[in-house]
């Protein structure tokens, strides 16, 4: 052997180190839900994270155990993120949205030992204690009126700590789907995936992160890893501005106060943002640079902000690609571009970071690779070194031979590598940036002593992108109203997934199978239109 490299396993723990020693006095600041804010930095939350990894294993936590978390943006549950990894631990950053039987799965499901939680989860917290079987240990990050409070729990102890060492392939979070079909399941980021994911966010054609950059996330932190902002931006040693509301006047406010360069969010913040500065006679704040997820953004949002002056960048992900799969920052010719035709680049999904591959295959022979032509649409795969291999307890892989994940997606490839998203496999409804199962809406819905039959279509919404709407057939002699099927729902699933409508019709149409066909459904009604 005539040379090698040193030996440095990938772990997260590096990230915050790094951060600390770098950029130590670089702030965190946070907004409470109750007007105050608390101000911390790089060195802050490491030595928090110190703490935090000494409590757990005071409290009998182990390496590989899962530890929970239920709470918005804050600097404490960015302390969380750290805390756990560095005592082996696994964090599972918990949906505050899904209906209460999936919050019983998951839970029970990760083996959760601790919950930690923000004040304002406390009602949540009550109705789910008893059916959380496996949760030792409940923290409040903002209040100790209920339980152990998060800072005097932490407070305990004096930061002399070691993080555990281990392989990079351990373990380090876990987030679960939504539970489009079934019940949710597991997506578990190993340290080397993440630091991975970290750094290719790090590039210009992604977040562009530098030193100067200040970020206010509106992504909420127990969606998709937040789609691996508190990581990346510790790597950059950038400013984090935090808000534990994501109200508009509160946002806006931040940004003007705190010199936010960077923010991120589902398409419907930043129509809050952009109702709330047309009604008080406002300019959008000065933003370098605006990310759009969860759903596609309408063209309108993308000229406003690139007229703002600020780059505008769409990107595509899921929870199984830890999330980024792609992000549409500029082209090589973006200065020769026209304003409509930046509008009309900017609309894709954007090209594939280093380190994503995609693919498209055709919906019928899906061993069949179709050409990159911006033309032809298939199904899109994926593969990468932060692509789920394996579900959390599954019994087998979630890709096929050839290491490709199938996305359920449907979706067009350009030359230049952009993915253009043109519909999707499945009939889930996406809204405003989360995923709604049609068929759980469905079979809720035929238990209605009046129902005979029922579909739910994601339809087009100015504000949310889709609302589910409803289509029902009548059990014959049955006088059904559309108030009741909804009163029926409300107990059955979320209240954000019961339906903006209930239409009923003489019949739904089928496949030569028997199956429900969304696609004829659609057609018929498409000039159905729902008002915001």
């Amino acid at each position: 052997m005539l040379g090698a490299m040193q030996e440095w396993t990938m772990r997260v723990t590096h990230v915050i180190d790094h951060a600390a020693r770098e950029a130590g006095d670089r702030e965190i600041v946070t907004r409470w839900a109750d007007g105050s804010e608390t101000r911390t930095n790089w060195a802050g939350i490491r030595t928090d994270a110190l703490k935090m990894a000494q409590a757990l294993e005071a409290l009998g936590i182990k390496k590989g155990e899962r530890v929970a978390s239920m709470a918005m943006n804050h600097s404490r549950h960015l302390v969380s993120w750290y805390g756990v990894a560095g005592m082996g631990g696994v964090l599972h950053t918990v949906n505050p949205r899904l209906f209460e039987d999936q919050l019983e799965y998951i839970v029970n499901h990760a083996e959760d030992k601790v919950m930690l939680y923000d004040a304002a989860f406390q009602p949540i917290i009550d109705t789910m204690r008893d059916r959380w079987t496996t949760v030792e240990h409940y923290i409040c990050f903002d209040s100790g009126e209920h339980t152990t409070a998060f800072e005097d729990w932490i407070g305990e102890q004096d930061g002399n700590y070691e993080w555990v060492s281990g392989q990079e392939t351990d373990p380090c979070m876990i987030c679960y789907t939504s539970g489009t079909t079934g019940n949710p399941k597991g997506v578990q980021y190993e340290h080397r995936s993440t630091v991975l994911h970290a750094m290719a966010g790090l590039q210009p054609a992604a977040f562009n992160f530098s030193a100067s950059s200040v970020m206010l996330p509106v992504v909420p932190m127990f969606h998709a890893a937040s789609w691996g902002l508190p990581y990346a931006g510790a790597m950059a040693g950038i400013k984090f501005v935090f808000s534990a509301v994501n109200d508009p006047a509160v946002l806006h406010q931040l940004m003007l106060d705190e010199g936010v360069t960077d923010s991120a969010g589902v398409p419907t913040v930043w129509l809050a943002h952009f109702e709330y500065c047309d009604k008080e006679g406002l300019d959008l704040p000065p933003l370098k640079a605006a990310t759009i997820g969860g759903s596609a953004a309408p063209k309108f949002m993308i000229r406003r902000l690139l007229e703002n002056g600020t780059r505008v960048q769409h990107a595509w992900g899921m929870t199984e690609t830890s999330p980024i799969g792609t992000v549409g920052g500029p082209t090589h010719d973006w200065d020769q571009l026209t304003l409509d035709e930046k509008v009309d680049k900017c609309a894709m999904q954007g090209r594939p970071t280093f380190g994503v591959e995609l693919r498209t295959v055709d919906l019928d022979d899906m061993g069949t690779e179709l050409p990159r032509d911006g033309e032809t649409s298939g199904a899109l795969q994926i593969r990468g070194p932060w692509i789920i291999k394996r579900y959390f307890k599954a019994d087998k892989d979630a890709v096929g031979n050839d290491g490709w994940f199938d996305t359920g997606d449907v979706g067009i490839l350009h030359p230049d590598g952009t993915l253009q998203l043109t519909d999707r496999t499945k009939d889930v409804i996406k809204s405003g940036g989360e995923w709604i199962s049609s068929v759980e809406l469905e079979n809720a819905a035929v238990g209605h002593p009046g129902v005979a039959e029922a579909a739910a279509v994601g339809m087009y919404h100015p504000k949310w992108d889709e609302r589910p709407v409803l289509f029902v057939v009548k059990k014959e002699g049955e006088e059904v109203e559309a108030e009741s099927i909804i009163a029926f729902l409300s107990d059955k699933v979320a209240k954000w997934w019961l339906p903006d409508a209930v239409e009923f019709v003489d019949d739904i149409p089928h496949t030569a199978t028997g199956k429900i066909s969304k696609k004829d459904l659609r057609e018929r009604f498409k000039d159905y239109k729902l008002e915001a």
